[in-house]
Order: C-alpha cells, then sequence, then structure tokens
C-alpha cells in the first residue's frame, strides 16, 4: 500500500513538473523568438537536446542514476524517429494555417487511441472517448482560428501525427518492456535525437524563416534567453518520458492540451495577448473534459482493482511479449489520472 502511494505521488509530481516546466519554456521561447527576434526554433530544441545529454551524462558520471544498455538498434530508430516527429511538427506549422497545425496536434490522440486499439489490443471504455471527445471540441473552440489546407501541408501533418503516435507509444512500451526508467531511456536516446535535428534543424528553419542561424547576429540578452530555455528543456525532456513511461500516451496528449489552456491563459496574463469569449468558453470545456477523463480513469481503475482482488494473484502480468506485440487491456487508474 505504502509502494502505490509512493508510486503515485511520483506520477502527481511528474504531471506537475511537466506542466511547469512545459508553460515555463513556451514563455521563455516566446519571448525569444516573438520579442528578441530568434526563429530559428528546431535547431533550437537540437541544442536543448544536446544540453539535456550533457546534463544526463553528469548525472550519471557522479553515480546520480544507474546507465543501463539498450539494444543499440533499438535506441536509435527511436532517438531518429523522436527527431523526425519535432521537425516534421514545426515543418507543418510553417506550410499550414495555424489553425490547421493545431488540428494537426489534435488529431494526435485520437490516432493514439486507434493505434493502440488496433495493434496493441488495448481497450478504452465508452466513457474516456466521450471525456477525450469533450477535451477535443474545447481546445478545438480555444485555439482554432481558421484551416487553410494545401496538399504539402496535409501530407507533413498526415507524417507527423503518425510519427509523434508511434514516438510516444514506444517512449510508453519500452520502458516498461525493457525495464529501463525514463532517466536511462533519454540518457541512451537524447544523442540521436539531437543529432538528427542538429542537421537538420539549421535546413528547415531557413527553409521556414528564409534565415541562416550561424549568420545570425547572437545579443547578450538572447543568448541569456537561449541558455534559460536549454536549463528549462532537460526538465521538459526528463518530465516527458516520465509521464509518458508512468501513465500512458493518451494521458500525456491530456496533459499536453492542459499546457495549451494553461499558456492561452498566462498568454493573456502576462504577454497581453488578445483574448476573446470564445478562447474562456473552448479553456472552460476543455477542463471540463480533463476532469472527466481523470474521474472516469479513477473509476476504470477501482473495477478493475476488485477484479483483481476476486481473482487473486495468478492474474500477474508478464512482460514476455515482444516490443511492439500484444499487450493487456489498459488499466485506466489513478497513475493515468490528471486529478
Amino acid at each position: 500500500m505504502g509502494e502505490m502511494s509512493s508510486f503515485q505521488i511520483g506520477v502527481i509530481g511528474a504531471l506537475f513538473l511537466s506542466v511547469a516546466s512545459s508553460v515555463s519554456i513556451v514563455i521563455c521561447n516566446k519571448a525569444l523568438m516573438s520579442n528578441l527576434g530568434f526563429p530559428f526554433a528546431t535547431t533550437l530544441t537540437s541544442w536543448h537536446l544536446m544540453v539535456t545529454f550533457c546534463t544526463l551524462h553528469a548525472a550519471q558520471r557522479f553515480s546520480l542514476f544507474e546507465s543501463k544498455s539498450i539494444d543499440m538498434k533499438t535506441v536509435m530508430l527511436f532517438g531518429i524517429l523522436n527527431g523526425v516527429s519535432i521537425g516534421l511538427l514545426n515543418l507543418s506549422l510553417g506550410f499550414n494555417s495555424v489553425g490547421f497545425y493545431q488540428m494537426t496536434k489534435l488529431a494526435i490522440i485520437p490516432f493514439t487511441v486507434l493505434v493502440e486499439t488496433l495493434f496493441l489490443k488495448k481497450q478504452f471504455s465508452e466513457k474516456i472517448k466521450f471525456s477525450l471527445l469533450i477535451l477535443l471540441i474545447g481546445v478545438g473552440i480555444a485555439s482554432i482560428t481558421d484551416l487553410q489546407l494545401n496538399f504539402v501541408g496535409t501530407v507533413v501533418s498526415i507524417l507527423a501525427i503518425i510519427t509523434t503516435c508511434v514516438g510516444q507509444i514506444l517512449t510508453n512500451t519500452i520502458q516498461k518492456r525493457l525495464n529501463v526508467s525514463s532517466t536511462q531511456l533519454l540518457y541512451q536516446s537524447a544523442p540521436f535525437q539531437a543529432a538528427i535535428l542538429f542537421v537538420s534543424g539549421p535546413i528547415v528553419d531557413k527553409f521556414l524563416t528564409k534565415q541562416n542561424v550561424f549568420a545570425y547576429k547572437y545579443s547578450t540578452i538572447v543568448l541569456a534567453f537561449i541558455i534559460l530555455s536549454c536549463i528549462i528543456s532537460v526538465f521538459v525532456n526528463f518530465s516527458t518520458f516520465m509521464v509518458i513511461g508512468k501513465t500512458s500516451p493518451v494521458t500525456y496528449q491530456v496533459l499536453g492540451h492542459l499546457k495549451t489552456c494553461l499558456v492561452l491563459g498566462f498568454g493573456y496574463t502576462l504577454l497581453h495577448d488578445p483574448f476573446t469569449v470564445r478562447n474562456i468558453i473552448g479553456i472552460l470545456v476543455a477542463m471540463g473534459g480533463m476532469v472527466l477523463y481523470s474521474y472516469f480513469c479513477t473509476q476504470d481503475n477501482k473495477k478493475k482493482q476488485s477484479l483483481d482482488l476476486s481473482l487473486g494473484p495468478q492474474v500477474k502480468d508478464k512482460d514476455t511479449s515482444p516490443l511492439l506485440g500484444h499487450q493487456d487491456v489498459e488499466s485506466h487508474d489513478p497513475k493515468k489520472s490528471l486529478a
């Protein structure tokens, strides 16, 4: 019982760290890009990942965590996939309107549910699906302003959805199947993510901004914000892997939309961004969907715990299946709750 309580505290801490660090880095990057004129988002992300790896390497050398060897092919493909997904999301924003980009991000949740249902044999109750629908409607009302379609932008967005979804599912699956912690997986994969973005970042950024990151004149204030952004990114990357590993990719996406609502609110209060009644209604609807999702996850977990107690200890899970093979039915327990 004490172990479960400790686990739940760890999950709550991971969720709080993820929200706090993500909102902080959005505000920092918005000031860096909008106010200080540094538009190189993809290249900046590669620096984030390099700083994250260096920080984890130092922590490992001081024995703050134990490095665990993971199959090189698995780590390499996983790291490259995550790096590509980041680049594609940035390209999606470049090729599409802001409204269509927001639709792309919203589509990740239903696509993740579809993939986990079809390929991982997970089951989501009708109540869970309903709460996710309410959440998506709310975020859509709050954030989507226009929809302009084009062929290339649509293809890039579809690829971004697929790679992001698969990458997040693998983050969860690898940690559980190979029994590695979020820190160990991030430490092993960060160099490959950083490498793919370090090579592609300047090219993507030049295409999107028509500017060269290496020709940019760096002022002291810009360098200070870049360093601050990189420091915050360590907590963002760490908490992302922790949340997905301890909960599920769907819960992480729900958390991501909570961040969107918070960013909209902070943007209005701190940065004086335009804010309308539509934004307020959308945020309230989205919050309602998150509360329902949390409540229904808790209810489903109570039912599962009652079933496990009635069946006895013979129903323990066995992690002997292939990495992307069949998995047991998903349990939406308190560790997957946002409450």
